[in-house]
């Protein structure tokens, strides 16, 4: 019987390394995972830096053109009302 304790004695000493690779993996992963993360984090964090002057410029840009339509738009229809046109009668 001495042959089939030191093959489970075998056994338990693998399993006891492999679970020490086992978890050494897990933690160079969670690392991995962490500075991937901060990487993500950072690059979208300068993508939006970058982007935002231009943003405003083009939102700016954009609610001048809807003011000066809205302008033009009001200023036709005063032209048009103060025009001599026909009125039905």
């Amino acid at each position: 019987m001495a042959r089939p304790e030191r093959r489970l004695r075998a056994l338990e000493k693998n399993l006891k390394v492999l679970r020490s690779r086992a978890k050494r993996a897990q933690g160079e992963a969670r690392k991995r995972l962490a500075r991937l993360e901060r990487q993500a984090r950072a690059a979208l964090n300068d993508a939006l830096r970058r982007a935002e002057p231009t943003v405003r410029k083009a939102m700016a840009e954009a609610q001048a053109l809807g003011r000066s339509v809205r302008a033009g738009v009001k200023a036709g229809v005063a032209a048009y009302r103060a025009s001599s046109r026909r009125r039905p009668s």
